[in-house]
């Protein structure tokens, strides 16, 4: 139902000429930097004062320089200006500087190339903040997404083709002659006009802080912009977590000449053929989030990304583990060895995982941050991957200086990785909790939503729903468009091992109050507090599990909650649980008995929400005819 959302805005004003814009500047970076380091790797007498040990890594710092130097700047700079003509400019721009290297790429000068590849990054440097500031202005929340992962997957599919175009261009030849050279500067100019065309039909975008006064010193903004930045911990873990995405993908892809040509044995070919396997995973990746999480913003799919990512970079060195090639082969003999095909899946599954990894992180941040403060959080976030992305050049000329291979630097990447994604999720459990949650659903149940849109994306609101087994706080959890807290019985809050996990959702542990009278006023503090901060709280009314399958009566908690703090109050049903693995339909003397396993695999349930209910009409008896009404005969 979510594919064709998705790719309809390919024909929308709003977002078709903004996408065909940066696809065409993806393309054109591409283009540029393939080429020139394939030809200062593979025709290095062209070229003076270069060492072509290093080439790929040098041109790689220079383009991403101008991310630490200019964010700041270019952040300040989209949120106080129009963006429909801060893009043209950029793009206008991005024809000059393609000139300087038609002439760096004609006259084989050094100088003038390392020039247009500083002034490339400054051209991304600028569009960067604009990129992910736009999307929000012009995309409902239930498409960004789609929208995000549209955007990626047409950027990795744009630096596909700038792989084989600037691959192929470079060492193109007429007679016994190299005039690839030419034919590279001559089509960057060429995009870079398409891409100023594009962008002519980007909409009206309206400044989002246009009094903004611009604060031109790079160290004091960048500073404060990540002050900004750590005032919400999963917008700040969030960049991280991007940055290092960008660690990982830049090891790898400024790897893959040195690689293909040094342990693989392949050509120029040959490492199009990666890049080319890399770019479609990332892509393909890109494009299943918006399937994976229904249209949601499902973050969830984080921790599946970075499990993928790691399993596959560790298992790429051990498929790249053998013997030095004696020559270099084109793509026909590299695909006939069958140990390269394990290193084709390796690379191919690592970006998918990344793709599903990066979108979900892209649009929390679009839409955790104030919009006033997008696109300079966004120019944050693009320095720290440039510090990244830097030092995973640092690091793979240390390590390779040292005397370490190539799949052993894709060893150590995959370790670190898992270091990483271990730090993050512990810091920022909603990850975790919802990948588990994502994770539930998606292989025990086939669960089908009703009505999730009369849950609100913003502000508070007290849900309420029946009680049918131990799993329904996970279901409602992959259920909700953002973080729940529930309400839990204490000893179901103390269960060893699971309590983690409760705590880690910051549950609210409860008692009746002839058990604990102190606990049960606790538990009504926590609650007003936290809808008091605008979040989402559920409670169980029946205040247990139902024996029978029937709903218990709803107690006076939900009364009372509302005359402390009125909010709306959602009722919902849960269908389909009765009966499963973690519900009591089957208990000998006391102890549950869950139903044979395959009933429970792709058992399909169902959450029904009904609209908010007012208030000051709260009371358990009507609730409890909604919820009923909701449920029907299904239990």
């Amino acid at each position: 139902m979510s594919e064709p959302r998705q790719f309809r805005l390919l024909g929308q004003r709003r977002f078709a000429p903004f996408f065909w814009t940066q696809f065409l500047g993806a393309m054109n970076d591409n283009v540029f930097k393939v080429a020139f380091t394939s030809l200062v790797t593979y025709h290095t007498a062209l070229f003076s004062g270069i060492d072509a040990a290093t080439a790929a890594f040098l041109i790689s710092a220079i383009f991403i320089a101008p991310f630490v130097l200019f964010s700041a700047t270019s952040g300040q700079i989209a949120d106080k200006l129009e963006k429909s003509q801060l893009i043209r400019f950029v793009k206008t721009l991005e024809i000059g500087i393609m000139l300087i290297g038609l002439a760096g790429f004609h006259w084989h000068h050094t100088g003038l190339l390392y020039a247009a590849t500083f002034l490339m990054g400054l051209h991304s440097t600028l569009f960067g903040p604009v990129k992910y500031a736009y999307l929000p202005q012009h995309l409902e929340r239930r498409e960004l997404t789609g929208g995000n992962g549209l955007v990626e997957s047409g950027t990795f599919i744009a630096i596909l083709l700038g792989t084989i175009i600037g691959g192929e261009l470079a060492n193109m030849q007429s007679g016994g002659q190299l005039v690839g050279p030419l034919y590279v500067g001559m089509a960057c100019v060429v995009f870079a006009v398409a891409g100023r065309l594009a962008a002519q039909r980007v909409p009206l975008s309206p400044a989002a802080q246009p009094d903004l006064r611009i604060n031109w010193n790079p160290v004091s903004e960048t500073w404060r912009n990540l002050v900004l930045a750590r005032s919400n911990r999963v917008v700040l873990l969030s960049m991280l977590g991007i940055s290092w995405l960008w660690f990982v993908g830049a090891t790898l892809l400024t790897s893959f000449f040195p690689f293909a040509k040094n342990v693989l044995g392949g050509d120029q070919s040959v490492v199009t053929l990666l890049l080319a396997v890399f770019s479609i995973g990332i892509g393909i990746g890109s494009l299943l989030c918006e399937r994976l999480s229904d249209g949601r913003i499902e973050v969830g799919l984080v921790p599946l990304g970075s499990i993928g990512m790691t399993v596959f970079a560790v298992d790429l060195y051990f498929a790249s583990r053998h013997g030095a090639p004696s020559g270099l082969m084109g793509v026909g003999p590299f695909l006939a060895e069958p140990a390269h095909w394990r290193v084709i899946a390796d690379l191919f599954l690592l970006s998918l995982f990344g793709g599903l990894y990066s979108v979900p992180l892209y649009a929390l941040i679009q839409t955790r941050c104030e919009p006033t403060h997008r696109a300079r959080i966004i120019a944050s976030n693009n320095i720290l991957n440039a510090f990244f992305m830097i030092a995973s050049s640092l690091l793979a000329m240390t390590v390779l200086g040292a005397g370490f291979t190539i799949p052993e630097l894709f060893l150590l990447t995959g370790i670190l990785n898992a270091l990483v994604a271990l730090f993050i999720y512990t810091q920022v459990p909603e990850f975790l909790l919802r990948f588990l949650a994502w994770l539930l659903v998606h292989t025990l149940y086939r669960l089908k939503k009703e009505n999730v849109q009369h849950i609100p994306e913003h502000g508070a609101a007290l849900l309420v729903c029946n009680h049918v087994s131990f799993a329904d706080a996970v279901v409602l959890m992959a259920a909700a468009p953002r973080p729940v807290r529930f309400v839990m019985d204490h000893r179901i809050f103390r269960v060893p091992v699971l309590s983690w996990l409760f705590r880690q959702a910051r549950a609210i542990p409860i008692a009746p109050a002839h058990e604990d009278p102190e606990m049960l006023a606790r538990a009504y503090d926590t609650v007003a507090e936290a809808l008091q901060d605008g979040e989402l709280v559920c409670i169980f009314p029946e205040g247990k599990l139902t024996a029978n399958g029937q709903i218990n009566p709803f107690k006076q908690g939900v009364q009372h909650i509302v005359q402390r703090t009125p909010v709306p109050v959602v009722p919902m049903a849960l269908r389909g649980l009765w009966g499963s693995m973690f519900s009591r339909r089957h208990k000998v003397s006391g102890v549950q008995i869950p139903r044979p396993l395959r009933r429970g695999v792709l058992s399909r349930l169902e959450l029904v929400v009904g609209e908010p209910v007012d208030p000051d009409a709260v009371t358990p008896e009507s609730l409890q005819q909604r919820v009923t009404q909701l449920r029907g005969v299904w239990r």
